[in-house]
């Protein structure tokens, strides 16, 4: 179970890259420029949910958890960051 939730993150940070993606791609922001940089950007991404299902499938709970955690804490990290942000009702610029 917590192998789901972990991964579950982990989905939400690729479909919040892939979303950012799409849509530099149309307006302009995402050009030939900084492609390379974008295109492995998701492929650690996908590397990274990939082969923490890969581990689970091959028996490996404990490296799958450590694989899908490679997203799912600096995305948590962040979303308490910014929930402090938002609950100290402070001026932080």
């Amino acid at each position: 179970m917590f192998f789901w939730i972990v991964w579950g993150i982990g989905a939400a940070v690729g479909l919040v890259a892939l979303y950012i993606f799409v849509s530099g791609l149309g307006n302009g922001t995402i050009s030939s420029f900084n492609l390379g940089l974008w295109l492995v950007l998701l492929l650690l991404v996908v590397g990274v949910l990939a082969g923490s299902q890969w581990a689970r499938l091959a028996g490996h709970g404990g490296l799958a958890v450590a694989i899908a955690l490679i997203l799912a804490v600096p995305a948590v990290l962040y979303l308490l960051f910014v929930l402090l942000v938002v609950a100290s009702k402070e001026r932080w610029n």
